[in-house]
């Protein structure tokens, strides 16, 4: 089926910075790792750009009315046009039952209408040639399975081999995927990269363009990825937040599905099972000395909200870092030209040379020759992923090492090539996520640079996997 987010005064800069001294003083600077993370755990989004969004002026407001509603009660036979007088028609008990029965279940349908979450405020719909709204969808008997997602987070990313596996299964028993692409990136929001990630990932469902957050505050959503699964009579059965729980979905989707009238008999499939961590990592955490490094941001709005909420920046050399913002500017940016130090904690970023700190990224600052400038990260995962972007639309190179070393095939992520000198590189040649490593095995403990003699190159976000296949 084919449906057609100037330097500031002292005293703020003072604050900040004392701040942030104690934070580090409960934080610690000595190298143990931080409490390990769940890698599935669903991504949320910044504070400081949350808070934007829900203050945008220039937001329209969703409109208070609902989806149009037949107020007239259950459809009745029409009135006899005669004056005559006429004896009721006798009605035996099971008949009068399932007239009431069939009252009261549209009587439910109109109330689960009222208080289905609308999709509004979409700025482009892509794979349908229509509007779509969850009431009409359900009115038309359909079960309708919502799905909060945006094309770089790696969480949603894992997903979508279980929602193109449902979509394929049951698009002709009435299961509806309807897609909110709700961005977390600025470039998230531009049409045609979109555009571009749907075919990458082979999304045939449709999806609606959230760029303005409406939608996902209309739902009070706050994750990547989020599933909402209404049955056919609107309601809302069902609701799970991040990756997993596969097998669990699927068979609510079926139940929701069976419920609506279809036959599902001849198609008694296996449900789908979790995916599989490495077995490295599962022996770890049985000893109970597993880590994960979590998702690590590079802009300085995510890491100023970590900042104020008590924990340690996403980026060691905080206090040059946060010293080089002009806050009060907008889209304030600075300049750092910093050096790293011999002793690597983890699970923090590290930058050498001159680069600019930004809302969303920190980005390389200068052109250069013999790639002096860098970051470096001591990192704990099986697999590493970076969001990278090409501000000029022209290709350039990263140069990866790990442990000080250019990747080989038996740890290389699916976006590392190698040149004629053996240099293991990426080429950054659109706005979107990259797999960078992927060992044999979880590791605890290495150490990965990447360097490139590019302006262009800035880094949005590192994301880890410690699955056995997969980024």
């Amino acid at each position: 089926m084919m449906f057609s987010t100037k330097r500031a005064v002292a005293p703020f800069l003072l604050a900040l910075g004392l701040f942030l001294a104690t934070a580090a003083a409960a934080c610690g600077q000595s190298a143990a790792p931080t409490a390990p993370s769940d890698e599935s755990a669903p991504t949320m989004p910044p504070p400081a750009t949350a808070a934007a969004d829900a203050q945008s002026s220039d937001e329209p407001t969703p409109s208070d009315a609902g989806p149009a509603q037949n107020t007239s009660g259950p459809t009745s036979e029409s009135t006899p046009a005669t004056t005559e007088s006429t004896e009721p028609t006798a009605v035996s008990a099971d008949a009068q039952s399932a007239t009431d029965a069939a009252i009261a279940d549209r009587a439910r349908v109109l109330v689960n209408l009222e208080h289905i979450p609308q999709v509004d405020g979409i700025d482009a719909w892509l794979n349908t040639d229509m509007e779509l709204s969850i009431a009409d969808l359900v009115g038309d008997g359909n079960v309708v399975l919502v799905d909060f997602w945006t094309y770089t987070c790696v969480n949603c990313i894992r997903t979508l081999p279980f929602l193109r596996d449902w979509w394929a299964r049951y698009e002709d028993d009435g299961l509806v995927i309807l897609g909110i692409h709700t961005p977390e990136f600025e470039f998230e929001k531009d049409y045609d990269n979109v555009v571009e990630a749907l075919g990458t990932h082979e999304i045939g469902w449709p999806v609606a363009q959230d760029n303005r957050r409406v939608t996902w505050r209309n739902f009070e959503n706050r994750y990547w990825p989020a599933k909402y699964l209404f049955n056919s009579r609107g309601e809302m059965i069902y609701s799970h937040f991040g990756e997993g729980k596969y097998g669990e979905t699927e068979q609510q989707i079926r139940n929701a599905l069976v419920e609506a009238g279809a036959d599902l008999s001849d198609d008694p499939l296996d449900l789908p099972e979790d995916q599989i961590r490495d077995a490295a990592f599962q022996s770890a955490w049985v000893m109970g000395n597993a880590q994960v490094t979590p998702e690590l941001y590079a802009g300085w709005e995510r890491n100023l909200g970590v900042a104020r909420a008590g924990r340690h920046p996403y980026v060691a050399q905080y206090e040059e870092y946060f010293e080089s913002i002009p806050f009060g500017v907008e889209n304030a940016t600075g300049i750092i030209d910093v050096t790293i130090p011999q002793d690597l904690q983890s699970h923090v970023l590290y930058f050498q040379g001159q680069w600019s700190v930004e809302p969303e990224r920190i980005r390389h600052a200068r052109t250069t020759e013999n790639l002096e400038d860098y970051l470096a990260l001591n990192y704990a995962a099986k697999s590493v992923n970076a969001v990278l972007t090409s501000d000029s639309g022209e290709p350039y190179q990263v140069i990866v090492t790990v442990d000080g070393a250019m990747l080989t095939p038996d740890n290389a992520g699916a976006d590392i090539q190698w040149d004629e000198d053996g240099y293991s590189y990426i080429l950054v040649d659109g706005p979107r996520m990259y797999g960078i490593v992927d060992n044999p095995q979880y590791l605890p403990q290495s150490v990965l640079t990447m360097r490139s003699n590019s302006e262009d190159f800035g880094l949005f976000a590192f994301t880890f996997g410690v699955y056995a296949q997969g980024p």
